[in-house]
């Protein structure tokens, strides 16, 4: 039997490994699963209901309004786009936290959308897409008729 040191620091490296592989599988989805060149990222969204649209928020700052696609079938959202990279020349980084390159959102909506009156802004680099309820599924007041 061999009796080794415990070392609870090696126990916290193994639990940071395990959480960063944990955080890149929850937003970054590689687009092979042979090669890990090219991720296309999971865009993180705010997604609320009022009683006559659905909204979707997402925060996309520096993206141009051209580089953002957004498409809507079989009551399906679909929002793409891409950050392009850039290096400055002669610059040695010392800190790169800011991501680049391909993303993509789907989202599917319990009940029917009018697809005809979607809108899409982007105002300081909030990008807001707004998703009014078709007329059948919004809510209805029914007027109770008094019989005589």
């Amino acid at each position: 039997m061999t009796i080794s040191r415990w070392d609870p620091f090696r126990e916290l490296v193994n639990l940071r490994e395990a959480m960063d592989r944990l955080f890149e599988d929850a937003f970054v989805v590689p687009r092979s699963t042979e090669l890990r060149t090219e991720a296309i990222y999971r865009l993180p969204v705010d997604v609320y209901e009022t009683a006559d649209e659905y909204v979707v928020e997402a925060v996309i700052p520096g993206i141009p309004v051209d580089k953002i696609n957004i498409e809507f079938r079989d009551n399906t959202l679909y929002i793409s786009g891409e950050l392009p990279y850039v290096e400055h020349e002669g610059a040695t980084y010392h800190l790169r936290e800011r991501w680049y390159g391909r993303f993509q959102r789907t989202l599917t909506f319990p009940t029917a959308v009018d697809a005809n009156k979607i809108e899409a802004t982007l105002e300081n680099g909030v990008l807001r897409v707004h998703l009014p309820k078709a007329a059948e599924a919004r809510p209805k007041q029914i007027r109770v008729k008094a019989v005589r």
